[in-house]
C-alpha cells in the first residue's frame, strides 16, 4: 500500500486537522518517516497546478483550498468544513474582537465552548486567560484560511447586517 496516498486519503476526509501521532497510526509508519512523507506531500502540492496545499494548526495537518482558488470555488460548497454554529461564534469574534468568551456564551449558550475550542484546535483564533473567561482574537492562519484580512471580513459582516436591517 502507497503510505504517501494513504496518508493524503486520511487528510482529505478528515474534517479537522490530524496530528503526526494520528497520521503515524493510520499509516502504520514511524513519525520521522511521516513527518518525511508530509515534507514530500507539500512539495507536491506547493506547485502552480495544484488547488490544494497542505497547512500545518496547532493541532496537525489539513488539507485545504488554497486561498487564490478560495473565492472562486466558496460558492459550491461555502466553508463546508465549518459548522452554522462555528460560522456564527467566528463571525462575533471578528466583529468584536478581542471579545469576551462570557460574551460569546451569552450569545449562543452553552456550545459556545465547543465552537470556540474548535476554531482555536483550527488555529483560526487564539484565546488568552482573562480572570475567569478568555479573550478570543483571531490569529493570521484565520486570515490566510480565509483570503482576506480581519478587517476586511468585518466590514463585509456589516454591510450584510445594514442590507438585512
Amino acid at each position: 500500500m502507497n503510505k504517501k496516498a494513504l496518508l493524503e486519503a486520511a487528510l482529505f476526509v478528515s474534517d479537522k486537522p490530524l496530528s503526526l501521532e494520528m497520521l503515524s497510526s493510520i499509516v502504520d509508519a514511524p513519525l520521522d518517516e511521516v513527518e518525511s512523507l508530509l515534507k514530500d506531500l507539500k512539495l507536491e502540492l506547493e506547485k502552480d497546478d495544484r488547488g490544494i496545499e497542505l497547512a500545518q494548526t496547532p493541532n496537525g495537518f489539513e488539507l485545504r483550498i488554497k486561498s487564490k482558488y478560495r473565492d472562486k470555488v466558496a460558492k459550491i460548497a461555502p466553508l463546508a468544513d465549518l459548522s452554522d454554529g462555528v460560522m456564527r461564534t467566528l463571525g462575533i469574534i471578528v466583529m468584536k474582537q478581542p471579545v469576551k468568551q462570557s460574551l460569546i456564551v451569552k450569545y449562543q449558550g452553552n456550545k459556545a465552548y465547543g465552537y470556540i475550542k474548535n476554531l482555536e484546535e483550527r488555529g483560526l483564533i487564539k484565546t488568552e486567560k482573562a480572570g475567569k473567561t478568555k479573550i478570543c482574537t483571531t490569529t493570521p492562519e484565520f486570515e490566510k484560511y480565509f483570503g482576506k484580512s480581519a478587517d476586511e471580513i468585518k466590514k463585509y459582516l456589516e454591510k450584510s447586517l445594514e442590507k438585512k436591517v
